[in-house]
Formats: structure tokens, sequence, C-alpha cells
């Protein structure tokens, strides 16, 4: 007679947590360290979490480069502002040329393009499906327009300090406050320096 299977205990089929899908993006495993070493190992770790949800938030989002030594395209800059009311004749002289290569663009083995998604930031002039300048070099700081990452999701706010915190703030009333909580970490990916529309 065979003995029957147990009613209770045991791994069960397809439980636990996929391979892969932990705050690393792949297995782990227990090893035993010098208390010593714990503080430095655990720095490391928060650092390479990091990459990781940098990695998952440039897999969603419309990123380009600039091109490496792009041809010069110097075409003729009007020396007098345009008039939202008439025009004067007088104006109809060219004064110099611009490249926008060398105008948008101030340091660019730092700098990308990332594409807007969403409506959160149009009271500073950043509409949805606009193409935004990004450098890497400039140092975050209150005020500035910044690229962050927050939990695996890149996300474009103006960054302020309230009581020595982060904070995420967007530029239209309809939306509240991004303020990091204990748990989380904020990855600042770059400076928005321009931000570029075409119209149709």
């Amino acid at each position: 007679m065979k003995a029957k299977p147990p009613l209770r205990g045991g791994p069960r089929p397809g439980a636990g947590r996929k391979p892969g899908t932990g705050r690393y993006g792949e297995p782990t495993q227990t090893i035993r360290l010098p208390q010593g070493a714990v503080a430095v190992v655990k720095d490391f770790l928060s650092a390479y979490q990091a990459r990781h949800k940098l990695g998952q938030a440039l897999a969603t989002a419309e990123v380009a480069y600039p091109e490496r030594d792009p041809s010069p395209l110097a075409l003729p800059l009007f020396g007098h502002k345009v008039a939202a009311g008439f025009p004067s004749p007088a104006d109809d002289y060219v004064e110099a040329t611009l490249d926008l290569n060398a105008y948008l663009v101030q340091h660019q083995e730092a700098t990308f393009f990332v594409r807007v998604k969403g409506h959160s930031m149009t009271g500073a002039g950043i509409f949805d499906g606009d193409l935004l300048v990004v450098d890497r070099s400039i140092e975050p700081a209150a005020g500035k327009i910044i690229i962050a990452v927050i939990d695996g999701e890149l996300t474009v706010k103006r960054l302020a300090f309230e009581g020595g915190r982060p904070v995420l703030k967007p530029q239209n009333p309809h939306f509240k406050d991004i303020v990091l909580q204990d748990a989380q970490e904020l990855l600042c990916w770059g400076v928005v320096t321009s931000t570029i529309r075409k119209f149709d």
C-alpha cells in the first residue's frame, strides 16, 4: 500500500518570488560578512539597486543622445526680436549665424534627450510630447528642473528642499508634490536645460 502524500508542508509548485523579480533584478544568495564590512556592502548594494532602477526606467523611456561630431549647420540669425504686433520693415537684416547644436548642447558627452509624457510641468512651459535637453554634468540644486528616477520610473519635476528633505514639485496646480518616504531613494539623472517643441 502506497503512503499518502502529506497534506501540509513542502514547497508548492509555482510558489515564491519568481527569479529575477527582486529588488536587484537577479537571483540572490546568502553570505556571511565580517561586521566591519556590513556598512560598506550596504552602501554598495544601494548603489547597485539604484543602477538597476535606472535601467528599468530607461527601458520604458524615449531617450536619445546627441550625434557625435555633427556637421555644423549655421543658419541666419536676425538682429532684432520678432514683434508680437506689427513687424518693422527696417528689421530685415542678418546680424549673425546660429548653430542649434552648439546653442542647445553645452556638454556633449553628458547630454541626452528625453520625450515628455504628461501634463505636470505645463506651468514651466513643458508640455506633453516635448523633447527635453538634459545635462548630467550640471549639479542638481533647489529650483532646477531635473529628471529623477523614483521607484524605477523617470519623472521631470522642479527640485526643492523642505525640512532638509528633497521634494519634487510639479508646475501644475492639479498635481501634488512628490515627498520622498523613508524607504524611497531619489536618483537625479540630470538637469533640464532646454525644451524643444515642434508645431504641426
